[in-house]
This record gives C-alpha cells, structure tokens and sequence, in this order.
C-alpha cells in the first residue's frame, strides 16, 4: 500500500507544478491590447450598416418615384380621355361651349394653333351644320413622367353634316401629349398620325 500512496503523492505534486507552470505561463505571455480589434469590428460594423441604410433609402426613394410617375400616368389618362371627348365632339348649337372646353384643356403649341385656327374652323362646322360625337375606345400610356405624359388614344367619332347627313364612323388613332399645368393635365401637343 505505500507504493499507491507514493504515487498517488507524486500525481499531486506533478499536477501542482504543471498549474503553476500554466500560471506562469499565461502570466508570462504578453498581452495585446484588446481595443484596437474591438474598434476596428465596431467600424467595420457600422460601415456595414449604413451601406445597408443607404441601399433602402435608395430603394425606397425608386419605388417613390416608380408610384409617382405611376399616378401621373393615371391622371394624364383619365384628362386626355376627357380632352379627347371634347375634341371630337360638336355641336353646333352650343359651338362656342365647345370651342371654350376645348381651350381650356388645352396649353402651349396646341393652345396657340387651336387659337388661331378656331374663328375659321368655326364659321365652316356652322356653314356645314356639322355634328360629331367622340367616344373613346382605348388609351394607353406611350412614355411618362411625372409632369409629362404622352397618351396614344383610339378614338371612333361619329360625324354628321349638311351634305351628309347620315353619321358616317370615322376611327382615329390620336397621339397626345398632357403636361401638368398648376395642378391640372393639360394637353400641349395633339397629332393625328
């Protein structure tokens, strides 16, 4: 039994000195200053983060702009369908209406053409009792913006006149060209191709 006991003796004392040689092992070491790698990771993080940041602003700010030029199509739709309805419509009756809402609908090169062409068009729809009634079969969106919008309409008008009394269906594939104006659609350009 004094054979277990001297090695059971020796045991503890080979572990004593291997803890003490760990101890000093790890006291001997030089230690590295732990703020430098910390600093750099918080960096890197924070670089990392506002990459992101800025990645779904920008995202946010397209998806805006995408929903804004979005509406404006719809609105610019919705006037030019409107304008062309009142293009296409005449009654001589109430000629004067019809040349009023039609200006008004109307702005830049278009309004200043349709300005100096109304008085003669005028007199020749009253010479001719013309009549004519539009009806707007399609429109679609042909470029966009937010201020400006190009519509391509496929109109059917009935037109009637002295001479030919019966309503004869003309078709027409009109190309307008809507700017907002203070708040309104208004149509700056109107081409018959």
């Amino acid at each position: 039994m004094q054979l277990m006991t001297t090695s059971t003796e020796n045991d503890t004392v080979a572990e004593d000195t291997a803890a003490e040689d760990t101890e000093e092992s790890v006291e001997e070491e030089p230690q590295e200053p732990q703020g430098r790698p910390r600093r750099i990771g918080r960096w890197v993080a924070a670089g990392v983060l506002a990459a992101v940041l800025a990645g779904v602003g920008y995202e946010g700010w397209l998806l805006y702009q995408h929903h804004q030029v979005k509406v404006a199509s719809a609105q610019a739709v919705d006037a030019a369908t409107k304008y062309a309805l009142a293009l296409t419509s005449i009654d001589t009756k109430a000629i004067d209406k019809n040349f009023t809402d039609v200006l008004d609908g109307a702005t830049g090169e278009f309004k200043d053409m349709y300005t100096q062409s109304s008085a003669q068009l005028r007199q020749t729809l009253v010479d001719n009792k013309a009549a004519a009634h539009g009806n707007v079969i399609e429109a679609a969106v042909k470029s966009a913006s937010t201020n400006k919008v190009e519509v391509v309409l496929f109109v059917d008008q009935s037109v009637s006149n002295a001479a030919a009394p019966e309503p004869q269906l003309d078709r027409s594939r009109v190309t307008m060209t809507m700017e907002k104006v203070d708040g309104r659609w208004l149509a700056s350009k109107v081409e018959l191709p």
